[in-house]
């Protein structure tokens, strides 16, 4: 096993295409990295990039201590697990596993202490003898976890290895995957669009965007906080409603923040000290769950709204709202627990906790309100 880095690594097609740009990070040996984004965004460039697939147009790849540009991807040592599993239909599970072993000529005492290695980690014993077309979709996938595990490689790289299971199975697989893991302590990573999938199984995220690194961090961190408003939109289902605002602290270090036709009072000293005095065009963020119902119609911290669609789903709802009327009406999304009954365009008023909100600059940035 070994870390894995990418220093100012671009990527630059023949027809000029730039599909990744300037991208800098490191996953440490035994951490397991999840690159996300959506379609376009670089994520399995980076990884092809890093498994010697591709070839990166500058910058440097790491492997451990060594820099693999010129390596062959069999000098690397890495393995790659695809989305469409990639097994040999007329070999057994058992020879599935051996073939990668006896390609490279090792002992067959070696060869028969891995693969029983494999079969205990994975569940596999009783599937050896079985071809893949008698298995399910979540055992064919632990036999492609088993085929990139058993060459003792010392980075594993999984591209989108779930996109062709069902939803539920996609939970159990992800669980399982995230649990080999665990247990090997084997440095993987991860690519996936699904930023559910992220959040669950990565100790830290990369989240990627138009072939730029957006964040590289753990999820909790993502998820408070969001480097910029792309993040903040990415991460988080639903994710954070962010919207155009105007806002500058008050003589008292009270926030006054516009949104739409409506001035809230912001009693925060740490985001009135990031804003300042002079009037700025901003944009705000606040979490779903953070818009909290409210009987108060006359504070000045309630943000007044009216529903538009409620969406029940059992253990909660979610009530999508509009701010204002016309072309320039806000839309946010509210998250509530239980069942709510609420009317289409009744009125709703929120208070929300001064802490929750985030202010992003005029460039999308968050705005920094350290101490």
């Amino acid at each position: 096993m070994a870390s894995a880095a990418f220093e100012h690594v671009d990527k630059i097609y023949p027809n000029g295409q730039q599909a990744v740009f300037d991208c800098s990070l490191a996953v440490g040996d035994g951490e397991l990295a999840v690159f996300v984004g959506p379609s376009g965004c670089g994520k399995s460039t980076l990884l092809r990039i890093l498994a010697g697939l591709e070839t990166a147009s500058g910058g440097s790849v790491r492997i451990g201590d060594r820099i693999v540009n010129d390596l062959s991807p069999q000098e690397r040592n890495v393995a790659m697990v695809f989305q469409d599993y990639a097994l040999y239909p007329f070999m057994s599970v058992r020879k599935n596993l051996e073939f990668p072993l006896k390609m490279r000529r090792l002992a067959r005492p070696e060869v028969q202490r891995r693969i029983a290695w494999a079969a205990e980690v994975l569940d596999l014993a009783p599937l050896l003898e079985r071809l893949p077309k008698q298995l399910s979709g979540g055992q064919r996938q632990r036999v492609a976890m088993g085929r990139a595990l058993v060459r003792e490689p010392t980075v594993s790289l999984l591209d989108e290895p779930l996109s062709n299971l069902d939803a539920k199975l996609r939970v159990e697989v992800r669980a399982e995957i995230a649990d080999i893991q665990r247990r090997t302590r084997t440095t993987m990573i991860y690519v996936t669009h699904d930023q559910t999938e992220a959040m669950t199984l990565g100790h830290r995220i990369a989240v990627l965007n138009a072939g730029r690194l957006q964040q590289f961090a753990a999820p909790q961190e993502l998820y408070d906080r969001p480097a910029n408003t792309f993040v903040a939109g990415f991460i988080g289902n639903p994710p954070m409603n962010v919207v155009p605002v105007r806002a500058a602290a008050d003589a008292s270090g009270v926030l006054r923040v516009s949104i739409g036709d409506q001035v809230l009072a912001v009693t925060s000293p740490r985001l009135a000290a990031a804003v300042g005095a002079r009037e700025r065009a901003l944009s705000a963020g606040v979490r779903p769950e953070a818009l909290a119902l409210t009987a108060d119609a006359r504070s000045g911290d309630v943000l007044h709204a009216a529903v538009e669609h409620v969406e029940y789903l059992g253990h909660e709802t979610l009530v999508h709202v509009q701010i204002g009327t016309g072309a320039d009406a806000l839309r946010l999304v509210a998250r509530m627990p239980g069942m709510q009954t609420l009317g289409k365009e009744a009125p709703i008023r929120f208070r929300v906790d001064p802490a929750a909100w985030h202010l992003f600059d005029e460039d999308g940035a968050a705005l920094r309100t350290d101490p």
